[in-house]
């Protein structure tokens, strides 16, 4: 069979336990071991190595055992790499916001246009609302300051006359967006504050989307020369953003249409006019009469995925009662949460033991001569010379 009796009867009763390995005579008793790691996580040599303590405390006159044993105790003890108390980051989850009409998530930033003179900024703050694009309230001014995005914050709230516990307004964690005075003015207004989460560019997609319309626009200049030049060129601009510019995430619709209740009436419109043209020439239809583009009934903010995708996934415990798809209610009965800042997962690096094994690397390979090229070079598929 090549196979040896061991390995033959091994197999045959696979769930044998091992006996276990006795301990050796000479080995540290327990008590002994607990007294070699306190002093290695003392005070004193939290942060030496144990080559280090064991040479300090010989010098001392005090043995307590070699230092390849202090390196076992402490691998025992998962403490070999750090053993000082450090400062760790906390937790964040993905945030998962939901809006089904406007005025109920707004999503805000500040980005920084180029003044005359290098180093020389202003800061333009916008409030966008994500369901209608709608940009409800901005304001440019020379300086990043938490007092103007709470001016800015309050108008724009009464000047839309949102009720309390209705709004949610969402940011990314800038000193401005997180600063004590605008999470009060929020606390008092009965509005649900939200922030991305640490070093992650997409959770708050909305407001860098419209900024890069902006910056992208042909009229952009490259500087602007004066702050009296920034505030016509923001005045115009958004005056053509809400009321002119068709934007493709609500239909080809502008945003005022949509935030003002205007949709079924230019969807409507639209709908004659596609019909019309079908009787006019149907043979240019294949697919029928044609229909204009649907008006989102949801928005999202990282939507929880569909059960079957988590599934291959590892589980997150962002939202486990999602449904198999996305809806237009949330799956929390709690949503939003209190500071509607949900935590990541406590882990967001790979579990090696899932990863394939690494193939160490040839060092010792001779490389081959390519005719017609001068020198040496190893094979490598894919790469033109």
């Amino acid at each position: 069979m090549n196979v040896s009796r061991a390995t033959f009867y091994r197999r045959r009763d696979p769930d044998r336990q091992a006996a276990p390995r006795p301990a050796p005579a000479r080995a540290l008793s327990p008590q002994e071991r607990q007294e070699v790691l306190d002093q290695l996580n003392s005070e004193r040599f939290a942060d030496h190595a144990p080559r280090q303590v064991y040479a300090k405390l010989l010098d001392e006159g005090d043995y307590l055992c070699s230092v390849r044993t202090m390196y076992r105790i402490l691998a025992d003890n998962q403490s070999t790499r750090e053993r000082r108390n450090q400062l760790k980051h906390p937790e964040y989850r993905k945030p998962e916001l939901l809006a089904t009409a406007p005025n109920e998530v707004w999503s805000w930033d500040i980005t920084k246009l180029k003044g005359p003179e290098t180093w020389t900024y202003y800061y333009l703050y916008v409030i966008l609302d994500i369901y209608s694009r709608c940009v409800v309230g901005w304001m440019l001014a020379d300086s990043e300051s938490a007092d103007l995005a709470k001016q800015l914050i309050e108008t724009t709230i009464d000047k839309q006359n949102i009720p309390p516990e209705q709004l949610i307004i969402h940011s990314d964690r800038g000193p401005s967006m997180t600063s004590h005075s605008v999470a009060q003015l929020l606390s008092s207004l009965g509005v649900t504050k939200s922030h991305s989460r640490p070093h992650v560019s997409n959770d708050n997609p909305f407001s860098e989307s419209q900024f890069k319309t902006m910056k992208y626009r042909p009229e952009f200049p490259k500087r602007f020369g004066c702050y009296e030049d920034g505030l016509q060129f923001c005045r115009t601009f958004f005056t053509w953003y809400n009321n002119e510019h068709y934007h493709s995430g609500i239909g080809l619709l502008t945003p005022s249409s949509l935030h003002f209740g205007r949709a079924e009436e230019v969807t409507a419109a639209r709908t004659q006019t596609l019909h019309g043209a079908w009787k006019k020439t149907p043979e240019r239809f294949v697919h029928g009469i044609p229909k204009p583009a649907s008006v989102p009934q949801a928005v999202w903010i990282n939507p929880p995925k569909p059960i079957d995708e988590r599934k291959r996934e590892a589980p997150e415990p962002t939202c486990p009662g999602a449904s198999e798809e996305t809806s237009l209610t949330h799956p929390r009965s709690d949503y939003p949460l209190d500071g509607c800042v949900p935590a990541e997962p406590p882990s967001v690096s790979p579990d090696e033991s899932t990863l394939p094994p690494k193939t160490p690397l040839n060092t010792r390979a001779m490389p081959e001569k390519i005719p017609g090229v001068w020198g040496l070079a190893p094979k490598c598929a894919g790469i033109n010379h």
